[in-house]
């Protein structure tokens, strides 16, 4: 899929490497010989690892497969996104406050929180729980595809159970990560976020792509180690 005459992958790369990303492990699956002989073993001077992951089990199996490849704390963005916003935020919370995970989160319309993970806060507006796409979502703030994480993760994705739709959910292991006492902090989206799933949406990132030049990000280097913690607005 291309949006605004690049691969939608080329896009999230794109992203990655504004936020100094050293290496890219990248999961693959249903068509994997494509991706691999388009972008070869580096992109932007970048090298790539890729991982296969055989039977399409869900985020948190998705992890684990690329697990042997990832030694510190690492980030995550979710292939079917297109980003324009504050992700150095995000980076920059998991370098300064130490947390196991950090992740970008936004308000969408009632209709569609069901397409997501839905966070549920607390009358403080700490998250307490995600939830995977649920049928009947507790609120309208979801998270948008892009996290940070500690090597805590991994346990946590161990220990996941299927889901109702079969799969080891990464909302799971976040809420594990949570129960274990650990240390997340989320950040609102400023800026935008078109999740390309679905072909209206495609059709509106091509457009606002093509209104809009890319939003710089400062310069963010990733190092490394939940009480709940409040949501903030940077």
């Amino acid at each position: 899929m291309t949006i605004d005459g690049k691969p939608l992958l080329t896009h999230c790369l794109d992203e990655l490497v504004s936020l100094d990303a050293s290496e890219f492990v990248i999961v693959v699956g249903y068509r994997k010989e494509q991706i691999i002989d388009y972008y070869g073993d580096s992109y932007n001077g970048v090298p790539i690892t890729y991982v296969h992951q055989e039977d399409p089990a869900g985020l948190a199996d998705a992890l684990l497969q690329a697990e042997p490849e990832i030694e510190d704390d690492f980030m995550v963005m979710l292939g079917d996104n297109v980003f324009r916003g504050n992700l150095d935020t995000v980076v920059q919370r998991q370098q300064e406050q130490r947390v196991d995970c950090a992740f970008l989160v936004e308000t969408v319309p009632e209709d569609e929180a069901s397409r997501y993970g839905v966070c549920v806060t607390n009358d403080y507006g700490e998250i307490i729980d995600v939830v995977e796409k649920p049928d009947d979502p507790p609120s309208n703030l979801v998270m948008t595809g892009f996290y940070t994480f500690s090597p805590a993760i991994f346990k946590a994705c161990r220990l996941v159970q299927p889901s109702d739709r079969g799969e080891y959910e990464l909302s799971d292991a976040i809420d594990l990560l949570m129960e274990s006492g650990r240390t997340i902090d989320a950040v609102r989206l400023n800026g935008w976020r078109i999740d390309v799933g679905y072909p209206e949406d495609r059709d509106a990132a091509e457009q606002r792509l093509t209104a809009e030049p890319p939003m710089p990000s400062s310069d963010s280097g990733i190092t490394k180690e939940i009480e709940p913690t409040s949501m903030d607005d940077d």
